[in-house]
């Protein structure tokens, strides 16, 4: 690293050069082929899967998008000759538009079912050509214009589906973003004093993260990339690229207040903390594609989306980073700090002030705080035992989109389960086939639940379709107990005694199956992502205890945002007040991007926290030591790391997405627990009270593990030099002088302690 550090100072016009051709080539050729994501949630074996492929072999038509065009008239009904003439010509310009396969007006045979009772509300389908996750924006967005054009004062149009919503963009994501980083750099200038300093983390992470956000935008002409995998690439990048970045620059300074010549405190920086810094980057990746043990289309894109983004930013930070410490040379330092090293010289630097009482107050009461610490975070995670996954509906939509007053009309006018009807797909091999078919559909009429049944369609090539019409909403659970009702109940008893298959589909159905198949994989995914990062964290600190505690300490801060999540997402606390529109289940996705991420950003505080205790254990070998030194020395970056990842995530809320604002409020609330309440409260008080049980390593164990090491003390990378030299620059501690200054601060911490 200290090598990678040297070439990049020596090369730092070179460096930064190339950064910026990357970054600017990379956008251009996002640019110019466009973007691909497809939120393509089949899972290939489950039965809405298998739905949609029957569908799609007989009936093409049926196959494609279904959206709704829906108007509403305060004066009169939609039945007066005025507005019948006006929808019918829209509709018929609709339906020339490219991209749709047909357009089924409610004016005609099916008028009393797409016609309110009151004669106020109708609605059309649209049928697309393709699923929404491979339809044409363009073409979507004429259809949406196409609509909206018919509207006037006294007559409402929307459009609602899952197609229409590919049009809708909040505009607040760039929003979110600015502010994020506004917030990253006010909390960098009051930790650093200094204006050049603070514009160091921002361009590196921002580079990185500009550089990575394209990359996925090309990824996704190679593979499954969801469309919010760029956004929540860019929530976890600016977040830990800052981070990562803040930790090199922290090193560098210090470096700098000791009278190490600029290139030589970089040099010592990237060569220290940024080895950590490395090592924090590979276990976020290894948790981020622990997702790839799914076998999900869906998620491998995401995973590899969010690994390229920590990649890219962990790549900025040990070359990128360098190369500008170089350019600002002194003033990463403040004024203050210039002025004070000029006239007084370097000082060593021993942590006082808050850092070293606290790290003082945990270790005389470990048992109470760890106790407090326990109490906490159990209770914040009890709402995650009511978690209910499911398809957030667009009833959860902001007010004003036309897919949220699409969804409002026609649960108004026709009930709530017109919204998210259900689809039954038959194989009819025989006469005795279609007769049980037919008498399905009058035993569904009748079915706790079923608001409505459509007639029986049966294609010439022996394919049967009935669409059920729920009495709930498609987000609800009685929805979601209706389908498993019919595919447990009612459904078998038709088949029995035939040849006939009857497959359950629908959107309710297709969020119901992906959610089964999380679940149902979720205990391997966990039990992978937490057997690597416990591997990892045991080769670097050769130890037992300190891998099991960080793997309960992550478990414990993805159970614990969780419930926040819950209680805000699901079960509605403050969710009015966000605008982020009503209560809902939580997105299937969500509990497995969220345990990647989370155990990544985890296992970053841990290491860099415990990094500094092993290196103390390893130079005094008493753990009480360790821990408090640990503490008081890593506890202020952490906390102003904590800080600007919270500032960032809470940031991304304003984007008005709702599956973004679950990301940014879930990952927020994880961060200010690990950081404020486990690694500062909860790791250390549990230390202090298992000793030097902390450090045990069975004897065979470690002849047999090879060695690393995260973040090697500072003397093990100095140059070596002989014992009559002077020092290189004045006030630079020689390894001797480095012996005499640990005790002076083991001495001003004991004193603190003490008082």
């Amino acid at each position: 690293m200290a090598a990678l550090a040297r070439w990049c100072l020596r090369h730092r016009v070179v460096v930064i050069v190339l950064w910026l051709a990357t970054l600017v080539g990379t956008g251009a050729a996002a640019a110019a082929v466009g973007s691909a994501y497809s939120n393509d949630y089949d899972v290939p074996g489950t039965e809405s899967a298998r739905a949609t492929a029957l569908l799609a072999k007989t009936n093409p038509a049926e196959a494609g998008d279904s959206d709704s065009i829906v108007w509403h008239t305060d004066r009169g009904t939609v039945r007066a000759a005025a507005v019948e003439q006006r929808m019918t010509k829209t509709l018929h310009d609709i339906e020339q538009l490219p991209g749709v396969a047909s357009v089924t007006s409610p004016y005609g045979t099916e008028s009393g079912q797409r016609i309110s009772q009151d004669g106020r509300t109708a609605y059309a389908t649209v049928a697309f050509d393709k699923p929404a996750s491979g339809l044409d924006k363009a073409d979507v967005r004429r259809v949406v214009d196409t609509a909206r054009d018919a509207a006037d004062d006294h007559l409402e149009v929307a459009l609602g589906g899952a197609g229409i919503a590919l049009t809708e963009s909040t505009g607040a994501g760039h929003l979110s973003e600015i502010i994020g980083i506004a917030a990253a750099a006010v909390v960098l200038f009051l930790a650093f004093g200094s204006l050049a300093a603070t514009f160091l983390p921002i361009a590196t992470a921002v580079v990185g993260v500009g550089t990575a956000y394209a990359g996925i935008g090309l990824l996704g002409h190679a593979m499954t990339v969801a469309d919010f995998a760029p956004m929540l690439g860019l929530l976890i990048g600016l977040g830990v690229g800052i981070d990562y970045a803040l930790f090199i620059v922290t090193r560098h300074r210090r470096g700098l207040r000791q009278g190490l010549p600029v290139a030589e405190a970089a040099q010592r920086a990237v060569a220290t903390s940024g080895r950590a810094v490395v090592f924090a980057g590979v276990t976020v990746c290894i948790a981020l594609l622990g997702m790839l043990v799914l076998r999900l289309n869906f998620l491998n894109g995401v995973a590899l989306a969010a690994s390229l983004t920590v990649v890219l930013t962990v790549a900025a930070s040990v070359t990128l980073l360098p190369a500008l410490l170089g350019v600002i040379g002194h003033r990463a330092l403040s004024r203050r700090e210039r002025r004070a090293l000029a006239e007084h010289g370097p000082e060593p630097s021993i942590p006082t002030g808050f850092a070293a009482r606290w790290s003082a107050f945990v270790e005389r009461h470990p048992k109470l705080l760890g106790a407090v610490a326990a109490v906490m975070m159990l209770v914040l995670a009890l709402p995650t035992l009511g978690l209910h996954l499911g398809s957030s509906d667009q009833g959860n939509n902001a007010a004003t989109s036309t897919t949220r007053q699409a969804y409002d009309m026609i649960a108004e006018g026709f009930g709530p389960g017109v919204n998210g009807p259900l689809t039954l797909a038959a194989d009819i091999d025989s006469a005795a086939d279609k007769v049980a078919f037919s008498d399905l559909a009058e035993t569904l009429r009748g079915t706790e639940g079923v608001a409505s049944v459509s007639a029986p369609q049966g294609g010439s090539t022996g394919t049967g379709v009935l669409t059920v019409i729920p009495e709930s909403a498609p987000q609800s659970q009685a929805t979601s107990d209706l389908v498993e009702r019919l595919r447990d109940d009612v459904i078998p008893r038709a088949e029995h005694g035939t040849t006939l298959d009857v497959y359950v589909g629908g959107l309710t159905a297709s969020y119901d199956d992906f959610a089964s198949v999380i679940i149902g994989k979720l205990p391997l995914f966990v039990g992978v992502v937490v057997a690597l990062g416990c591997l990892l964290l045991l080769l670097a600190f050769r130890s037992i205890g300190i891998p099991l505690k960080a793997a309960l300490m992550n478990i414990a801060a993805v159970a614990a945002s969780f419930g926040v999540v819950v209680a805000i997402f699901q079960w509605g606390w403050g969710l009015g007040l966000m605008g982020l529109g009503n209560a809902g289940p939580i997105e299937p996705f969500l509990p497995v991007i969220m345990v990647s991420v989370l155990f990544g950003l985890s296992m970053d505080y841990q290491v860099f926290l415990v990094s500094r205790m092993y290196e103390e254990w390893r130079a005094t070998r008493d753990n009480r030591v360790a821990v408090r030194v640990g503490l008081a020395e890593t506890s202020r970056v952490i906390n102003s790391a904590a800080v600007i990842m919270i500032a960032v995530f809470s940031a991304f809320v304003l984007s008005g997405d709702r599956i973004i604002a679950m990301f940014g409020i879930g990952l927020a609330a994880a961060v200010a627990l690990d950081a404020f309440v486990l690694r500062t409260l909860l790791v250390p008080a549990l230390m202090h009270m298992l000793g030097g049980a902390n450090w045990w390593l069975p004897k065979w164990l470690d002849r047999w593990l090879p060695r690393i090491s995260i973040e090697p003390a500072e003397e093990d990378t100095a140059p070596v030099v002989p014992a009559d030299a002077p020092a290189a620059e004045p006030g630079v501690a020689l390894p001797g002088q480095r012996a005499e200054l640990r005790g002076e601060r083991d001495e001003e911490l004991t004193s603190t302690a003490a008082g």
